[in-house]
């Protein structure tokens, strides 16, 4: 079965990058825009691994080619990753700055978009967050960000009460689930309150399991067999989405139903997922910035959204795990992995 698409938010595209445009679009001085024949020098941050989010950066990179923009013709690309220290953002960002970059695609989350929001008050900024960017700050409403900065939301937060609906309709003996949480995360708070909520509504107990990184995400999983959780949940995290394999083999080991935030988790083996595309995503991030490169001013561009989410699920694991799929329930689903 084949996920829903999305529907692209982005309207056509016009022009060609220049300096001049982009200085006087931007409020970049005319000299710091000005670039080598090869093209404009782009900041990609994140605060994951490479390793095991090059199919992130990759999306972008697909977003810019669809504006017009082929890293090695007519762009080049700075990147830099935080390999999930969150403290080092700032620092990385600065890098950037430094090193010329006429706009920063800040992906991930909230951390990595505050960081490219303070390196400079005048380098354009696009954003990839599970967030409200009006929030935290980072632009003054959506449809007019006001300033230097603009992205892709994804609100992720609403949806912890929907994945504790889901994982209770196909896991209904479950009645104790933990919450892997990355407290470094800003937006950590918003999702915890409103996975409570939704476990409140259904009267199952929540627990919170913090980790913030690889090691901690091992001493998580051990409180969580110590606490008899029969089940769990992932926070909307860059550093979970990392650790993905870590995180499904637990899942498939100590035979624990899990739902996650994105199709990857679904993909390397994980009973369900439920979210918007994060290629999706990525790739919008890739078409804003190239926007940007043809004059477009950050403040005039809405925020965007996604209109529709993906809820894959991964029968083998769900088989394997004992359970029953209700015929509604696998009728639903936008991907069924076999």
């Amino acid at each position: 079965m084949r996920r829903r698409e999305f529907i692209a938010l982005v309207g056509g595209l016009a022009g060609s990058w220049s300096p001049t445009v982009l200085a006087q679009q931007t409020g970049i001085p005319r000299g710091a825009a000005a670039q080598p024949a090869d093209g404009p020098l782009v900041g990609f941050l994140n605060g994951a691994s490479p390793d095991t989010y090059r199919f992130n950066a990759d999306s972008f990179r697909e977003g810019l080619a669809q504006a017009g923009f082929v890293e090695g013709r007519n762009v080049r690309i700075e990147e830099r990753w935080a390999n999930g220290n969150y403290e080092a953002l700032p620092a990385l960002a600065a890098e950037l700055v430094a090193k010329g970059v006429v706009a920063i695609a800040a992906t991930g989350d909230v951390a990595s978009a505050r960081a490219a929001q303070g390196a400079s008050r005048t380098v354009p900024v696009v954003f990839t967050i599970g967030a409200d960017p009006v929030r935290f700050g980072l632009v003054a409403s959506l449809n007019r960000p006001g300033g230097h900065v603009t992205g892709v939301s994804l609100l992720f937060s609403v949806l912890a009460a929907k994945r504790i609906e889901l994982l209770h309709e196909l896991a209904p003996k479950v009645s104790r689930i933990a919450l892997l949480m990355n407290p470094s995360n800003p937006n950590a708070a918003a999702e915890q309150a409103d996975a409570h909520a939704g476990a409140r509504t259904l009267g199952l107990e929540t627990l919170v399991l913090n980790a913030r990184n690889p090691r901690e995400v091992d001493s998580a999983f051990e409180e969580l067999l110590q606490a008899k959780a029969d089940a769990f949940i992932t926070a909307t995290d860059p550093i979970m989405l990392d650790r993905r394999d870590q995180i499904v083999s637990f899942a498939e080991q100590h035979m624990l139903p899990a739902v996650y935030f994105v199709r990857q988790f679904a993909a390397a083996g994980g009973l369900l997922s439920y979210g918007p595309s994060i290629t999706w995503m990525y790739r919008q991030a890739g078409v804003y910035v190239g926007q940007i490169l043809k004059g477009a001013s950050p403040a005039e561009m809405p925020v965007m959204q996604p209109t529709q989410f993906e809820f894959v699920l991964n029968l083998k694991t769900a088989k394997a795990l004992g359970l029953e799929i209700p015929p509604n329930f696998l009728a639903r689903a936008d991907e069924v992995i076999e």
